[in-house]
């Protein structure tokens, strides 16, 4: 709650009746209200701004604490990630803060539904305790599809009362996104009722290449955003029809520079950027928000504009009414940086204080929940084979940085009337084993796209029921690879010949490590060189492994329930 006191202090500082807390001298200030770069000295008390000086960069009027010369910097605002998922970054949210706030993130609004399918309600409180720690602004909207669809086993269920237990949390937004659209548009009682219960709330959306009326349905029930975009054309179309874009960069959907053509004068205020999905090597090596932005320009997408979605369209679209730009009454996220088309941020003011190395010291700790998440017997090679010999296999077609698969039929190699991994055609065996002491499934398939394989990856981060995922050429590694899974509780495994080259500890729902951010980074990258190692083509091959169970992203996907097909707007279940 807000006090009068508190209120009185801060008009006292705007008429310098009382000294600042921090005081920012010599900026040129991007106002994202007007589009205009002014010289300014921009005055703070506590987390708030209470004053911009735009008449005197020095700031004479105002004495303060403690003054940081800018000289000469860009003054924008923190940059808002609009949508993410925690989890994917592989870290619990303390030390995601300490990936992303350096580099200019110092709002970020997630969906938690990656715990919440192992950990239920109990994943998403976990959040909530989270956010209360954090220095940065963590939002939270509530998972919409727990599971996604009825045709995978998750480890728990969400029902509309369960959400509604929470929606009062002060950190909570509205309804997280609305992955099951086959489910909207086919009015099943529990998806209405969800959409109903957050009626009038922001409702984010997720539906990918849905166009024409079948988009016209889905927005007519409430639903306000899309992040599933990977063309001008289905954006545009979107945003004609009032929904807010916000464009992706994560680690394997990767929709910026075909979206960057959005970004104009007119169109920047239904504009956000978003990662979704982002490991915490690319961003140390590329970036966060501030990478995506680089993209955007880099693009040709217009320098104030792709800022002002950034920050102020981002805000307005989350309705977030206390940040976005930097004025008075406004919160105290701000950027400095020195050449707005590198987006170089060189320092960052997060509520009013400067991130400096001890900023993250001294926070409370959240207890870890979802813990010994893996509850699955050891498995055999046997348990791998795939019969039916003498018939065409439906292929799963991945592509590089893309979560849209395609769906090819091939005759595969036999052996002892079992239909076998085809290594000239880049052809390997994919695996889905239900983890949560639920029914034991595995669903068996086939994919190409990941290269030649002479060993198995395997991950407990299987979007989003994160159930064991496995590839190989052999049934051999990849038992070894999903029993060594099963001995660490969760996390990534790479093998070559009976022989574990690199593996990742996730014990934290098999999704989060409860390391250091580096510690994680350097796991991370020996996996990667692993599976570079034993053939595998891909950049990212852990989450574009974990991806492949996710029914909800055309065309062909597997899960424990066997493989799934979009077929007009549904999904459907289709013998191997």
């Amino acid at each position: 709650m807000m006090s009068p006191s508190r209120l009185a202090g801060w008009i006292d500082q705007a008429t310098g009746q009382a000294p600042l807390d921090l005081l920012i001298t010599n900026a040129r200030l991007l106002n994202t209200a007007t589009g205009a770069i002014q010289e300014a000295a921009i005055a703070i008390g506590g987390e708030r701004i209470v004053g911009l000086d735009l008449g005197d960069p020095g700031g004479a009027r105002f004495a303060a604490a403690r003054t940081l010369d800018a000289a000469g910097r860009y003054a924008v605002p923190g940059f808002i990630d609009t949508h993410l998922h925690i989890e994917s970054s592989m870290v619990t949210p303390d030390q995601f803060e300490r990936a992303v706030l350096p580099r200019g993130t110092t709002t970020a609004i997630c969906d938690p539904h990656e715990i919440a399918n192992v950990a239920g309600a109990a994943g998403i409180s976990y959040f909530l305790a989270a956010a209360r720690t954090l220095r940065m602004t963590l939002k939270v909207n509530l998972s919409s599809c727990v599971p996604a669809t009825a045709l995978e086993t998750a480890g728990a269920r969400l029902d509309v009362d369960d959400l509604l237990a929470l929606k009062d949390d002060p950190a909570v937004l509205g309804l997280a996104e609305m992955m099951n659209f086959p489910g909207v548009l086919a009015k099943e009682p529990a998806v209405l009722a969800k959409l109903a219960a957050f009626a009038g709330d922001h409702i984010d959306g997720h539906a990918p290449l849905l166009r024409g009326p079948a988009l016209d349905a889905y927005l007519a029930a409430g639903i306000l955003t899309d992040h599933e975009c990977t063309s001008f054309a289905e954006a545009w179309e979107k945003l004609e029809k009032g929904m807010a874009i916000l464009m992706r960069e994560g680690s394997v959907a990767k929709n910026v520079k075909a979206l960057a053509p959005l970004i104009g004068p007119d169109t920047w205020q239904r504009l956000a950027f978003c990662t979704d999905d982002r490991n915490p090597l690319e961003i140390a090596h590329e970036g966060h928000i501030d990478y995506a932005l680089r993209l955007a320009i880099d693009a040709g997408a217009p320098l104030i504009p792709a800022y002002r979605a950034a920050t102020l369209g981002a805000a307005m679209i989350m309705k977030l009414e206390d940040r976005g730009l930097i004025g008075p009454g406004k919160r105290a996220d701000i950027l400095l940086i020195r050449r707005l088309e590198d987006v170089d941020v060189e320092a960052v003011v997060c509520g009013g204080s400067l991130v400096e190395p001890d900023f993250f010291a001294d926070r409370d700790k959240v207890a870890p929940v979802g813990l010994h998440s893996i509850r699955r017997a050891r498995v055999e090679p046997a348990s791998f084979e795939v019969a039916g010999a003498g018939r065409p296999t439906p292929i799963i077609v991945v592509h590089e940085a893309q979560l849209l698969t395609d769906r090819l039929e091939a005759l595969l190699p036999e052996a002892a009337g079992c239909r076998q991994s085809d290594p000239k055609a880049g052809i390997m065996k994919l695996a889905v084993l239900e983890r949560h002491g639920r029914n034991g499934n595995i669903g068996l398939g086939f994919v190409q796209g990941f290269g030649t394989l002479k060993g198995a990856i395997a991950t407990s981060i299987g979007h989003d029921s994160h159930n064991i995922t496995v590839i190989s050429g052999n049934e051999q590694d990849m038992a070894l690879a999903v029993n060594r899974l099963i001995e660490i509780e969760g996390g990534s495994v790479v093998v070559e010949q009976a022989n574990v080259l690199a593996e990742l500890r996730l014990p934290i729902a098999g999704l989060m490590s409860d390391r250091p951010l580096e510690a994680v980074s350097q796991d991370l990258a020996a996996l990667r060189a692993a599976a570079l190692r034993i053939g595998c083509s891909l950049a990212e091959p852990v989450l574009q492994l974990a991806f492949l169970p996710l029914p909800v992203i055309p065309h062909l996907k597997l899960t424990d329930m066997g493989l799934v097909a979009t077929e007009g707007d549904g999904l459907k279940l289709i013998e191997l």
